[in-house]
């Protein structure tokens, strides 16, 4: 069963990431136009913040939430389409809007889908399986731009979207017959208030509070580094078509990293640590990358070792996001109560996508100004993030367990309230 589910999850995390650089290569191709491909891609992204915790709600009522997620990526395919077929046909606008009403159902290919892995996965195999689920989106996020480079290089950008509505069309089958939930009571609580707790049982959990506080604001800085790559790979190496070598190499770093983790022991440090140790890599990473640009050549080209500096320090940020996306996944899956599970993963899946969209405001104007200064900025985001992890911990502190007891998604807690029921029933005995 989970070999079917990492088919299915890599099928259509690998024709999610297509989607966006094929609609924008089709976009340009068929309207002339940058701004209209552009603002297609933004209306793709934009709106997922808006689906995430509404469609979170929704698979959490499903008794057969496979069958909904199937339906959402059968309703994204058939957005795409529409805008597809309508390009030079159809007012932009139109066009526009179709994608925003697309976008809505994007995170049921991210977070959704991850949040039905307890339905296959027993709760002390948890860990591993969210290594390999991670896998799936550095897999996605390696194959899907290569994949759209190569076959609008070989056809054109209009093939690209169709391979990736294929791929997606091709997922459905495999998220239908996922297995459902033990039936129970229905809910009487509205949707608006089901919303209202979602969020709530993310501000109230302190591990998943400072875990999302911490993924949002690294991941805001990611930008800074994806969006000043390809002028890194023209300054370093002599050509834009490096600087997608770099990202290559962090996706290729964090695919191998993921690997290994998927083989580690249960002894291994907790998820809560991975995450700041790998957010802090990722600093690191971004640091080292903002000084390539000091050691470049007088004659730039892709063997000199202001480049080589510049790769090493994509695979660390790659051996850096795998570990981070990991922790964060295990984090969601060991404190998401069973009954809010999907909310809190396509929730937390559409705010890490806004601090992105945030970051990315950010980072073109800096990257055009001082590609050194924006990726500075992306590390000293990843000095943020922890630093507000830090004090979340601080600040969230309980009071009951032992001292230096791990608040393990309140297990600390629960484990000290019932030693001292024990104490307080032998005391009355």
């Amino acid at each position: 069963m989970i070999a079917r589910y990492m088919f299915g999850a890599i099928t259509a995390r690998t024709g999610d990431e297509m989607s966006g650089p094929a609609l924008l290569v089709a976009g340009l191709a068929l309207t002339g136009s940058p701004v209209v491909a552009s603002w297609l891609l933004a209306g793709l992204t934009a709106s997922a913040a808006i689906g995430g915790p509404l469609l979170g709600v929704l698979l959490d009522r499903a008794l057969r939430p496979g069958r909904m997620l199937a339906g959402c990526l059968l309703g994204y395919t058939g957005g795409l389409l529409v805008v597809l077929l309508g390009l030079g046909h159809v007012p932009d606008a139109v066009l526009i809007g179709v994608a925003v009403l697309a976008g809505v159902l994007g995170p049921a290919l991210t977070g959704g889908w991850t949040a039905q892995l307890p339905l296959l996965i027993p709760a002390g195999r948890l860990e591993r399986a969210s290594a390999l689920d991670a896998i799936s989106y550095n897999a996605a996020g390696l194959a899907g731009p290569a994949a759209v480079a190569g076959v609008a290089a070989a056809w054109d950008g209009r093939s690209a979207v169709v391979v990736s509505l294929a791929l997606m069309v091709a997922a459905a089958p495999i998220a239908y017959r996922l297995p459902g939930r033990p039936e129970r009571g229905v809910r009487t609580e509205g949707i608006r208030r089901e919303l209202a707790a979602g969020f709530t049982a993310i501000g109230r959990n302190a591990p998943l509070r400072r875990a999302t506080v911490t993924s949002m604001v690294s991941y805001a800085g990611v930008p800074m580094f994806v969006v000043g790559a390809p002028l890194l790979g023209g300054a370093l190496a002599g050509g834009a078509a490096y600087g997608a070598l770099l990202l290559a190499v962090t996706a290729g770093g964090a695919l191998a990293t993921n690997a290994l983790l998927a083989r580690r022991r249960s002894t291994s440090p907790s998820p809560d640590t991975i995450l700041v140790c790998a957010t802090l890599l990722l600093g690191a990473a971004l640091a080292l990358a903002a000084v390539a640009p000091h050691l470049a050549a007088a004659r730039p080209g892709p063997f000199t070792g202001a480049f080589e500096v510049a790769v090493l320090a994509a695979a660390l940020a790659g051996v850096a996001e795998g570990p981070q996306l990991t922790a964060l996944l295990s984090v969601r899956h060991r404190e998401a109560p069973a009954e809010r599970r999907s909310q809190i993963f396509t929730t937390g899946a559409s705010l890490k996508i806004t601090s992105f969209a945030a970051g990315s405001t950010m980072a073109g104007p800096l990257v055009g100004h001082d590609v050194g200064t924006a990726l500075l900025v992306g590390a000293a985001l990843q000095l943020a993030a922890v630093g507000g992890y830090a004090l979340l911990s601080r600040t969230s502190r309980p009071s009951g367990p032992p001292t230096g007891a791990e608040d393990r998604g309140g297990q600390a807690r629960e484990r000290w309230a019932a030693t001292r029921s024990r104490v307080a029933q032998r005391a009355l005995q």
